[in-house]
């Protein structure tokens, strides 16, 4: 499952999944990334994590031939999910 949100940086914010596609985030991914210029995803649990890890690897090679190399900073995030407090890892995507 993949979904997004408006960030605080006028970005969209993906949210992944641990049954997430990763070739299927990979290009969400790389579509944000060329339009514009970077992209905030956000996992909660280790399948979700490695999900997203994959997909990041992936679009990688995806705007790669564009002349494009991407870096991530990942964070810990505290959040609320149906009334539980959550540590989510967000990961920005930026080119380098």
């Amino acid at each position: 499952m993949l979904s997004s949100n408006a960030t605080r940086h006028g970005t969209t914010l993906l949210k992944v999944a641990s049954k997430s596609n990763p070739a299927s985030v990979a290009g969400a991914i790389a579509g944000m990334i060329r339009e514009a210029g970077r992209c905030e995803i956000q996992a909660i649990g280790a399948g979700a994590v490695n999900q997203t890890v994959k997909a990041i690897g992936i679009a990688r090679g995806y705007v790669a031939p564009g002349g494009i190399d991407l870096v991530t900073i990942p964070a810990f995030l505290d959040i609320e999910v149906q009334g539980e407090e959550r540590t989510a890892i967000r990961f920005i995507v930026e080119p380098r």
